[in-house]
């Protein structure tokens, strides 16, 4: 039996922080002895006590993205599942999501039994695949196993990939007849093309990316969200819009309590919280993405929501590029970029910055996540879950180059100063990641279960 034990720790989970000694025996958190409860009375004053002594650490669980693109197979000169999920390790990421838009794409039961096999090979940190909706693959939605699958992926906007679903009697027979969570792309299509027509009649056949937002434009991904939330009630069907863009599409759902599961629930990405339009000029295409990043009011919306109960989960998006491929403008240049190694330091800056609790932070990241996709004996620090673990510390770093782990080697982030940096990660109680060493081999990843 392997042991471990985090003595005198102070730890996040459940709304609370507490010191602690933590014991984690093989894969489980087996004690946890409580000493003392700090009560937060606003965003950061919990830490005023611990930070002015040198490099204050924190215990959390480990990060759940539910939304990345590996890559693997078919563009795997891109990342493939085993430099990115070692990105994520080193971004405290101990459980990454997959999407179906790969090559081939995930849209048949034999392609997603072949990328199972392929998490079991070279995933470092936990793994799942999500199925993707066609406009001809609904008879294949019921026979999905519901402790195997996360959710449904539905392109009701086109992006990369090509999975566009935009038969109005194929949407409706993909909420009818899903039996999953439906993860929706809300983007309506018609008006992006027609948005590229009108841009490219002023501006030439590849306009430059600061017309993004307005050819991808906030109508569009309004229609296109509404019209899943009418679909959704309209059938029953449990429905998780991503990437939400818009303070109008917030205003499409109703505030959450804490630790409520909705039918209808949010997903805000990492960099729409981190930048506005206005960071085109500077940072042009490394933030073109789809949906595109929009102004600066939608962003304090979209942060506002992290905290009103309207948004449910925060996400990446992780979506890696060759910066060759994103060369040109709106046309041209590839949508996307490499997240997950940067999204827990990124949102603790966040944490410092005021915008929300870090508390808060945890829920959104990890028990969120956990409870909306119904992962099992994941994403709390509690005596019997499984121990998937991120140690963090309060340290000033500058991020460079050659600290990127994803194969596609940059990041809009490059010379950005985080306040905080990942220290360690565990997963399934073992440590993966030690200030910038990997642990070898991926005997340690698994692969999530559901709970029906």
């Amino acid at each position: 039996m392997e042991k471990k034990v985090f003595n005198d720790i102070l730890y996040v989970s459940d709304g609370r922080i507490r010191r602690a000694d933590i014991v984690v025996e093989d894969e489980y958190i087996t004690l946890i002895k409580d000493k003392e409860e700090l009560q937060p009375s606003n965003v950061y004053t919990p830490l005023a006590d611990y930070r002015e002594g040198s490099g204050v650490s924190l215990l959390l669980p480990g990060i759940i993205d539910d939304h990345v693109h590996t890559r693997e197979p078919g563009m795997t000169h891109k990342g493939d599942l085993t430099t990115e999920s070692h990105a994520a390790a080193a971004g405290g990421v101990t459980t990454i999501m997959d999407m179906p838009n790969v090559v081939p794409q995930t849209t048949t039961l034999e392609a997603l039994a072949e990328r199972q096999r392929m998490g079991a090979a070279h995933a470092f940190v936990n793994y799942s695949f999500y199925f993707g909706a066609t406009n001809s693959n609904a008879h294949l939605l019921p026979h999905l196993a519901p402790t195997t699958v996360p959710a449904v992926k539905l392109f009701m906007g086109s992006s990369t990939g090509g999975m566009l679903v935009d038969h109005g009697d194929v949407l409706r027979a993909v909420f009818e007849q899903s039996p999953l969570l439906i993860m929706t792309h809300c983007e309506d299509s018609a008006i992006i093309a027609e948005n590229m027509r009108k841009s490219q009649a002023l501006y030439g056949d590849d306009p430059d990316v600061i017309h993004h937002p307005e050819i991808r434009s906030r109508e569009a991904c309004i229609a296109s969200s509404q019209l899943a939330i009418q679909l959704a009630k309209e059938t029953g069907a449990r429905l998780h819009i991503a990437h939400v863009t818009t303070r109008e599409e917030i205003r499409c759902v109703s505030p959450a309590t804490a630790g409520e599961t909705q039918r209808i629930s949010l997903e805000a990405c990492v960099p729409h919280l981190l930048f506005t339009d206005e960071d085109y000029k500077t940072l042009g295409t490394r933030i073109k993405c789809n949906p595109a990043v929009k102004t600066r009011e939608d962003r304090e919306a979209l942060r506002a929501a992290l905290n009103n109960g309207r948004i449910t989960v925060i996400g990446t998006d992780h979506a890696p590029h060759l910066l060759s491929e994103k060369e040109g403008g709106c046309k041209r240049a590839v949508s996307g970029m490499p997240m997950v190694q940067f999204s827990l330091p990124a949102m603790l800056g966040l944490v410092e910055e005021g915008v929300l609790p870090i508390t808060r932070m945890v829920e959104l990241m990890c028990h969120n996540p956990a409870r909306l996709f119904h992962i099992a004996e994941r994403g709390f620090i509690r005596e019997g879950m499984k121990a998937d673990l991120t140690l963090v510390r309060r340290q000033p770093w500058t991020l460079t180059q050659d600290l990127i782990v994803s194969r596609c080697g940059w990041s809009p982030l490059e010379g950005h100063t985080f306040p905080w940096r990942v220290e360690q990660t565990y997963c399934n109680g073992r440590l993966i990641y030690d200030k910038g060493v990997f642990a070898n081999g991926n005997c340690h990843a698994q692969a999530l279960h559901f709970t029906l």
